[in-house]
């Protein structure tokens, strides 16, 4: 069975059941987890079904969410119901930079993920990440050339970390690197409550134009660990819903600000 008959054969079993499991699909369908998260993500994104941790429902079933505590960490799932439009307006803008030709450096992270389901679309780009979920969606591009980095997984954003990762990107010289935010505001640059976190310096590095995309949401939250200061930021892609006070912090800085 085809990916498209698998994703059809999934909305068919969501609209008769009610709900499905993760792990009942990838044994019905011979796959593995990773491959059904990935599916029940871009169908949840089309509207066909709502994704939760662990499986997906009815579009009509979608259960409320509480607020997050800000400090407390989301499991990825739950990352992409929030703020799903914005996410997807700004991949999308993310996308219309990269040109061919480009290497491109991914993060971790739920709108890294979606700007990857608008890369898989190119050719003749070159895309080097820790996003394993990034990685799954552009390996069916035979036309992307893919560098995956090693290391340790971390399970909560399914994304490598540690020496060996960071090994992996020595020598590299990239045009782009898309990175997600924890936390964003104009006087400490990008910052998590998060472990894990080093990666991202390096990446920077490594590119010769950083560029955040997060949604509004994440501006004013500041964590206690820094992930990248603003002078190591060239641009914010972001939605149209960031405060006054935020968009006049950010016009002091010397960072470009794109609201889509």
């Amino acid at each position: 069975m085809n990916t498209f008959d698998r994703r059809n054969r999934i909305i068919e079993l969501v609209n008769l059941k009610g709900n499905v499991q993760v792990a009942e699909l990838s044994s019905a369908f011979g796959v593995s987890e990773v491959t059904i998260r990935s599916d029940l993500t871009l169908l949840d994104q089309k509207g066909e079904l709502t994704r939760f941790h662990g499986g997906a429902a009815r579009r009509q079933e979608k259960e409320s969410r509480g607020q997050d505590n800000q400090q407390h960490e989301m499991v990825m799932e739950e990352r992409y119901l929030q703020a799903s439009d914005p996410k997807k307006r700004i991949a999308l803008a993310a996308a219309g930079m990269v040109k061919p030709g480009n290497t491109v450096i991914l993060d971790s992270g739920s709108t890294t993920m979606l700007l990857a389901e608008e890369l898989v679309k190119f050719g003749d780009i070159t895309v080097i990440t820790n996003n394993l979920p990034a990685a799954f969606v552009l390996s069916e591009n035979p036309d992307i050339t893919l560098v995956v980095c090693g290391g340790t997984l971390r399970h909560k954003t399914r994304s490598l970390h540690g020496n060996i990762t960071e090994y992996a990107l020595q020598g590299i010289v990239a045009n782009l690197m898309f990175v997600g935010a924890d936390g964003l505001d104009a006087a400490s640059g990008i910052t998590t409550f998060n472990e894990g976190y080093s990666i991202s310096g390096i990446m920077a590095e490594a590119a010769q134009r950083v560029v955040v995309v997060t949604d509004s949401t994440k501006f004013g939250r500041r964590g206690y660990n820094l992930v990248l200061p603003m002078n190591k930021i060239d641009a914010i892609i972001t939605d149209t819903d960031i405060s006054e006070e935020a968009q006049q912090a950010l016009k002091q800085t010397s960072t470009d600000l794109i609201l889509v």
